[in-house]
């Protein structure tokens, strides 16, 4: 088998790239280990920074997001029993962000991968990726119980933390930068209409809490729980309570409860590998970092990535020129690290560490306040919410 471009993973990162490729008349192959129904089902990200929406709407993949997804304008941050709201449009020029799950984007873009685009192979599992340092790239592949072999002019792992794309980078010539957390978010979903229009962010001397959802019947919600917590020993109305307890305010507010139909513990991680890109073989997403979910980078990220790729590849078309596509790990890191840069500072604002003193509490509410009362503090945040540039 052949192609011009090899996709390992099926995530949003992998089928977003395809859709791309596609639309500029260049021939990919995709790869997915796992079957459709796991795809289409794994839960994940729901924030879209306002780039990440344009790119959708670009691609032909934005017509069910604009009807079902949920333009948020802002989100609220609660401390101290205060509630305070950031208002991105007002601070951004006009950006938003929308919510609309990673589930239904994988949906959105495997159903026009099948109808419109190139070999979309489930169940195929990268076992390995060969001559990435020469001019024809492979990835040795199992499918339907036979091993393969993509033949390819470049490969771009989207194939996760776990994949075997960052492994064909010889080892000395890597650098890692990663950090883990005393803490995880235990996080729930649950069929009861979401107790705010927007996400809410608290912080609480007990542990951060934040109020996020799926629909306007499905909320999604999330506590910090010690690393290592096992979900189940959470009762349900041990949950319910604890919420309450971290979202409380000065006012009348109240959180609404219902059924949790799933839980589940995340762990906390940072994580960063260079470079980016060896010979032919461009990393993408979970494959290169990893971001704690406070600041809603994960798979934003993972699109600035795979549009960064896009646009080389195109401009090499075009112009004959490879620069781009030499540039592409420098270009990616830009915009990881600021990502990295707010995740680790929102984690650090809003949630507890085990051995905190007196003075680091003092201080994380004399940072809260600052961007309640600080239009340049309020405005960095939003910015950086609402989405770094992808150029």
């Amino acid at each position: 088998m052949r192609t011009t471009v090899g996709i390992i993973g099926a995530g949003p990162a992998g089928l977003l790239l395809a859709r791309l490729l596609r639309n500029a008349g260049i021939d990919s192959v995709v790869l997915e280990s796992r079957d459709r129904a796991y795809v289409e089902h794994r839960q994940r990200a729901g924030i879209l920074e306002q780039g990440t929406v344009d790119v959708l709407r670009e691609a032909g993949a934005g017509e069910r997001m604009d009807r079902e997804g949920l333009r948020h304008d802002g989100i609220e941050l609660r401390f101290a029993r205060q509630r305070h709201r950031v208002d991105f449009p007002a601070l951004t020029g006009g950006r938003s962000v929308m919510v609309y799950a990673q589930t239904e984007v994988c949906k959105d873009l495997i159903a026009l991968q099948l109808a419109e685009g190139g070999p979309l192979l489930f169940g195929a599992e990268a076992l390995a990726v060969e001559g990435a340092d020469t001019d024809g790239p492979r990835v040795r592949f199992r499918h339907e119980g036979r091993e393969d072999v993509l033949e390819c002019d470049y490969v771009v792992g989207c194939d996760g933390f776990w994949g075997v794309a960052r492994t064909a980078i010889p080892s000395e010539l890597t650098q890692v930068f990663e950090r883990t957390y005393p803490f995880g978010w235990l996080g729930i979903l649950a069929d009861v209409p979401p107790s705010h229009d927007e996400l809410v962010y608290a912080r609480h001397d007990r542990g951060f809490a934040l109020l996020s959802m799926r629909s306007p019947s499905v909320s999604r919600l999330y506590l910090q729980v010690p690393e290592g917590t096992d979900a189940e020993t959470w009762g349900d109305q041990a949950i319910w309570d604890e919420l309450e307890r971290r979202f409380e305010t000065a006012d009348d507010w109240r959180l609404e409860r219902g059924p949790i139909t799933q839980k589940s513990v995340t762990p906390m991680r940072s994580y960063v590998h260079e470079p980016m890109r060896y010979g032919r073989l461009f990393l993408a997403g979970d494959a290169a970092h990893i971001v704690p979910p406070t600041g809603a980078k994960g798979l934003n990220l993972a699109v600035g990535d795979v549009v960064t790729f896009a646009r080389a590849l195109i401009h090499e078309r075009e112009k004959g020129s490879a620069d781009l596509l030499e540039a592409y790990s420098e270009t990616c890191l830009r915009r990881v690290w600021q990502a990295e840069r707010f995740s680790y500072d929102m984690t650090g604002l809003l949630h507890r560490a085990p051995d905190a003193t007196g003075f680091e509490d003092r201080l994380q509410l004399a940072r809260l306040e600052r961007i309640a009362s600080s239009r340049a503090a309020e405005t960095d945040l939003a910015q950086a919410y609402t989405g770094f540039p992808f150029d």
